[in-house]
């Protein structure tokens, strides 16, 4: 078990992690942030992935959403040499919480990454 400081710190490690956040995908705000943000700005990146990752989440169009959890696990955006990866955790409380983890395309294994994010937020504690 890990709290947010302990988990960014570990994101960081993930061979090309330029930056990491937790953010509220309701409100748009990093709880926590390691790294460089996305044009040297953390807040910036965290309200607009927030504004993917609700779109995502409250997105109909994906089956299998039930009350406590949305549909959706990761998204992965492609850009020109870098990826994005959310990994949305689950909560006792409203689950409303992601992991954003912003990464060179060139230093980095997908794979990797996404199973590394992965034992993150299941190990994650929120409080």
């Amino acid at each position: 078990m890990t709290g947010i400081d302990g988990c960014l710190a570990e994101a960081m490690t993930i061979p090309g992690a330029r930056g990491a956040s937790l953010v509220d995908w309701t409100s748009g705000l990093a709880l926590g942030e390691a790294g460089e943000g996305p044009g040297r700005d953390h807040e910036s990146a965290a309200a607009d992935t927030a504004e993917l990752a609700r779109l995502a989440f409250e997105n109909s169009a994906f089956t299998g959403a039930t009350a406590r959890t949305g549909p959706v696990e990761d998204l992965i955006v492609t850009a020109r040499g870098s990826y994005h990866l959310v990994r949305f955790v689950e909560t006792d409380f409203d689950s409303s919480v992601f992991l954003y983890l912003w990464l060179d395309r060139a230093e980095t294994n997908l794979a990797v990454a996404l199973f590394r994010l992965k034992g993150l937020t299941d190990r994650l504690v929120l409080a």
